[in-house]
């Protein structure tokens, strides 16, 4: 600006005292004033002794004579002392100083104000008055009324100057009791401070800026360089403080993040901890209803309960790749979270939790089918002994009756007849006493619950069968010891005791038959029962003819009596039986065939409908079933490919998350008729091979995958912006990865790893210490020593290779500052010079300081530096 400044105004400039102001500040130091600019420098001397105080420099000795030759030869050192600093001086020269040439000695003092005072002064990256103007507009932002948008016309009303110093001495300035409109009062008020607490002499006149429509520009810089001098040791430590706080802020942050983490991961392990023991009881329940109860409880876990902690184990490793990858971008240690809650350790107690949820839902199902299939049998037991406790009724009283003793010749005829009927009908219900041991034998191998009172009943029946067979057998001697004495008996009667006997049992046996209970699961089986049925109704004929055939042989006794004028004695001494008894059965055979009829077609109907229900569930599942696999090959491709910008991958990935989302009412659908199905305790189903659990496991796994896709273009995004990574390298770096990539499985082989580091020009030497640093990248890269590089952790590694992060050396530096050049801080400084919540935090965090200057409170920062970047332990 001096190369272009109209020297013909310096001498009506209203500012130039503010030169001679300016030099006089400095001049003191020395033990020396100007009185007039002009005059007092021409002969060199003091412009010399000016620019050592300064410059902190010696100049070449000057000459103490007074004649003309000396004086221009001083002026000449100074000229040539500034001209060695770089700068440039148009027009100025000696013999004009030396003459006394006001404007060209205003000229020359502002070349020197400006380099001196000014031209060092930097607010990021800008200089000189640019630099001056942003640094005088950042501190005085906070304050009303100001507005600093130049050095003329902004600083009129002297609020600006106030502002200045109340902003770094508050207790210099009351400024909330300044006004605006009176601006004499505001400026001599700064000026006065300014002199007597911050060592600045008054450059300016309120007067004569207040009363000039456009303030002089240079001599307001001049006193405001001024001000930034004053204030430049507050401005390093400000500085240092912002670094210091912008790193503490990265790490507060982090810390957050990890407690997030923390409480995350307990309470989901928490939530396995709970849920592992009640998937693994495996203990039965004694009703159909109770186990019916547990398996309603198991679909709301699925249901309800499950699906929110399938999202939090997702939504957990996001957040800890997220937190990972803001660790390495902030070039901070990896995260290791506490003992157990590792993400290895959420998976390994997942994969618990779904190892005893496997075969849960099936064993349920067969419990209830068991349950099912006792109940069945315990109402088979039940009607089958209720039957023969009928028939056994009173029969241990008349095998036991001793009326043989007493009886005629025809009447031990007659019971002989009647026990050898008895004998043929006990033969006849040995059959069914097998059969009721039998089925008390499977509820006991079957585990039925109420085991011990049917075992007991059995018992009861089997000891009675016994106590008959006994009995049967000692009546039987008796009879035939007396046989001898006796004649031949009615055989008319005989034969009809003969014939009716095992007629009324086949009658009792069809009408226990049309009457037992069935279970069945298929059409099929069904079927089967209706065309056994059907095979009873067509034997029905024959079995009518039987019974008219023993009918007629009761009828023709009757009617030989009759003919002979014979008078029976009663009922047929050889039977129980009557034709009453017959034909009341076969009335009761006939009721009974049309109720089976229903009875069967009822359930040949729930058959139909169960088979419309697997129809219906396979046709869904051989839909979503489908599209599921075929979603996530498609994102698997997706995810290799990654065409286009970050950004447009993020938002495809995103529509195709949303796509997946609103496809959701289809499993809802599905959910629906699965539980139609169950309800129907429906099995199998042969119409397809999906099952409701590889649906819902396809399902989750396709949330998953997707989430975890999109998480990964959000933290090569994160990368990206962090490391300024270009789009261009970044798919240069996923075409690179790809192309080795050959099996498309999302990861790098240590060889492939290396090749694809030599296609980026990474300089890899197949020799010992290629070796060591290829190596030294893999532990970078595979920490775990997997034997594989993910893309995220080839990304990292490319990023650190290309870009610069701040290190704990900065920040050492930054708190060096504070400390005032310290090895040490104290809790006063760092409570002085940073925000309470962070100053706290280091208080908190730092170790005693240990060295020989240490002090009492004494605070080692740099061991608390290193620690933030992980090269000592906090």
């Amino acid at each position: 600006e001096a190369d272009t400044w109209d020297f013909s105004q310096a001498l009506l400039w209203e500012g130039a005292w503010t030169f001679t102001a300016w030099c006089n500040s400095h001049l003191r130091k020395a033990g020396t004033q100007i009185e007039n600019i002009d005059e007092d420098f021409r002969d060199g001397l003091k412009l010399m002794l000016l620019l050592e105080v300064i410059s902190g420099e010696r100049l070449p000795k000057p000459e103490r004579g007074k004649m003309r030759v000396h004086k221009i030869n001083n002026v000449n050192k100074a000229l040539d002392f500034i001209a060695s600093k770089g700068v440039k001086l148009v027009s100025i020269g000696a013999e004009e100083i030396v003459d006394g040439n006001a404007k060209m000695t205003l000229g020359m003092i502002w070349t020197i104000i400006l380099r001196f005072a000014i031209q060092d002064i930097s607010v990021e990256e800008t200089s000189a008055k640019e630099g001056l103007l942003l640094w005088c507009q950042r501190k005085t932002a906070p304050y009303k009324n100001v507005n600093v948008q130049n050095f003329h016309i902004s600083w009129k009303d002297g609020l600006a100057f106030n502002a200045l110093i109340h902003r770094h001495r508050p207790e210099l300035i009351e400024y909330d009791k300044l006004r605006k409109d009176d601006p004499v009062t505001n400026l001599n008020n700064a000026f006065e401070v300014a002199e007597k607490y911050l060592d600045i002499p008054k450059m300016l006149d309120a007067e004569d800026i207040v009363g000039t429509l456009r303030p002089d520009e240079k001599a307001i810089m001049t006193y405001v360089s001024c001000f930034y001098h004053a204030f430049s040791g507050a401005q390093k430590a400000e500085t240092a403080a912002n670094r210091i706080c912008k790193v503490l802020a990265v790490n507060q942050e982090n810390e957050h993040l990890m407690e997030d983490y923390e409480k995350l991961a307990s309470d989901l392990l928490e939530w396995i901890r709970r849920t592992i023991p009640w998937l693994e009881d495996r203990v039965p329940q004694k009703t159909i209803q109770e186990m019916q109860q547990k398996l309603e409880d198991f679909r709301d876990y699925r249901r309800v309960h499950k699906p929110p902690k399938v999202q939090e184990k997702c939504q957990l490793e996001i957040n800890f790749n997220t937190l990972q990858t803001k660790l390495r971008l902030s070039n901070r240690p990896a995260f290791m979270p506490s003992e157990g809650k590792m993400v290895s350790d959420i998976n390994n107690g997942w994969q618990h939790l779904e190892q005893a949820e496997k075969g849960y839902e099936e064993w349920l199902l067969n419990e209830i089918r068991r349950l099912e299939r006792l109940d069945h049998l315990a109402e088979k037991f039940r009607q089958k002994a209720s039957i023969h406790e009928a028939w056994t009724d009173g029969k241990e009283a008349m095998l036991k009756h001793r009326d043989y003793e007493t009886a005629t010749l025809s009447d031990i005829k007659a019971l002989i007849r009647k026990h050898e009927a008895f004998e043929s009908d006990l033969a006849a219900h040995q059959d069914r006493v097998e059969q009721i041991a039998a089925i008390a034998q499977e509820l006991n191998e079957l585990d039925y619950y109420d085991s011990h009172n049917v075992n007991t009943r059995c018992q009861k029946i089997c000891d009675q069968w016994d106590a008959l067979g006994s009995l049967t057998h000692s009546r039987r001697e008796a009879l035939e010891k007396t046989e001898k004495q006796l004649e031949a008996i009615d055989q008319l009667h005989l034969e009809y005791a003969k014939r009716a006997a095992p007629f009324n049992n086949w009658m009792e046996s069809a009408m226990e038959d049309l009457q037992d209970m069935f279970i069945v699961h298929t059409i099929e089986e069904i079927e089967g029962l209706i065309s056994a049925h059907d095979q009873f109704k067509s034997t029905l004929p024959d079995a009518d003819r039987e019974r008219e055939a023993i009918l007629a042989i009761h009828k023709e006794a009757q009617r030989i009596a009759e003919s002979n004028h014979i008078k029976l004695s009663g009922s047929n001494p050889y039977t129980t039986v009557t034709p009453q008894i017959i034909n009341s059965k076969w009335e009761k055979v006939q009721q009974l065939v049309p109720k089976r009829d229903h009875a069967l077609l009822e359930e040949q109907s729930k058959q139909q409908s169960n088979e419309h229900l697997r129809r219906q569930f396979a046709s869904q599942a051989n839909v979503v079933g489908p599209w599921i696999q075929t979603k996530m090959e498609e994102i698997g491709r997706i995810s290799i490919e990654m065409n286009g910008t970050l950004e447009d991958q993020l938002s495809h990935l995103k529509q195709y998350e949303r796509s997946i989302v609103d496809y959701k009412p289809n499993l809802d659908l599905l959910e629906q008729q699965h539980q139609l199905i169950q309800e129907a305790l429906i099995f199998d189903n042969k119409h397809t091979n999906y099952t409701m659990e590889h649906i819902r496991v396809g399902w989750e796994q396709l949330l998953t995958t997707i989430a975890r896709t999109i998480n990964e273009v959000e933290n090569q995004i994160l990368t990206r912006d962090a490391k300024g990574i270009s789009q261009e390298q970044m798919q240069e770096f996923r075409a690179s990865f790809n192309h080795f990539d050959k099996d498309h499985g999302g990861a790098l082989g240590p060889e492939e790893f290396k090749a694809c580091l030599i296609s980026l020009g990474y300089d890899v030497e197949n020799d010992r210490q290629g070796d060591a640093e290829f190596n030294r990248i893999m532990s970078l890269v595979d920490p775990n020593h997997s034997g594989l590089v993910t893309f995220q952790a080839f990304i990292d590694f490319m990023s650190r290779e290309t870009t610069d992060t701040d290190t704990a050396d900065q920040v050492i530096a930054s708190f060096k500052v504070l400390a005032g050049d310290k090895n040490f801080i104290t809790a006063e400084e760092l409570r002085r010079e940073l925000p309470p919540d962070q100053a706290e935090y280091c208080i908190a965090r730092m170790a005693p300081y240990q060295g020989p200057d240490a002090v009492p409170g004494a605070l080692d920062y740099k061991s608390f530096s290193t620690a933030l970047y992980g090269e000592s332990d906090l």
